[in-house]
């Protein structure tokens, strides 16, 4: 499987963001890693299109997009549960369509996908929301147990090892003879 991933941007455009995040970019385009499809930069409201598997960032402006979302979905569900209790008749439309509505639910239950992963470290690091319950954090736990199962750790380092060897022969493929 090749999961597809992009890097959180202000657009899509190779011009605009921050430098590093631009040199990011630059150096996952640029570089070859096995196992990975880079998409480019994506915006914030990719995050729920699937536009990309994976989206990419750092954790100040990954916890503002993730409270932003959170906070969003909150105040469309107080909108539409005034909407449906409004009248007699959007009672009646409520309970004719609850199962659509618990299943929508269910699939937005941030409980159920508890937990951000955090890499740079030797080991697994899973950063539970602070304000989840039992059931958000046994799947926290259970994230954490199949990324230690299936090796991720190991992985995501030979992944790096390998994306550093391939950018640093760049590096060096791409100083003038005088320096070499």
């Amino acid at each position: 499987e090749r999961p597809t991933v992009g890097l959180l941007n202000i657009g899509v455009e190779e011009v605009k963001g921050q430098d590093d995040v631009r040199e990011a970019g630059r150096l996952l385009k640029e570089t070859e890693i096995p196992g990975l499809d880079y998409r480019g930069f994506v915006e914030g409201d990719d995050l729920g299109k699937g536009t990309v598997d994976v989206v990419v960032t750092e954790g100040f402006t990954g916890n503002i997009a993730l409270k932003t979302a959170e906070g969003t979905a909150k105040q469309i569900a107080g909108y539409l549960k005034a909407a449906m209790t409004r009248t007699w008749l959007a009672r009646a439309g409520y309970f004719l369509a609850k199962g659509a509505f618990d299943r929508l639910r269910d699939k937005m239950d941030p409980r159920k996908v508890n937990g951000g992963v955090f890499l740079g470290l030797n080991g697994i690091v899973i950063k539970s929301h602070g304000g989840t319950d039992a059931e958000g954090t046994a799947a926290a736990i259970d994230l954490a147990f199949a990324m230690a199962e299936n090796g991720l750790r190991e992985k995501i380092e030979q992944d790096l090892r390998t994306f550093y060897l391939r950018v640093s022969e760049e590096a060096v493929q791409a100083l003038p003879e005088t320096m070499e």
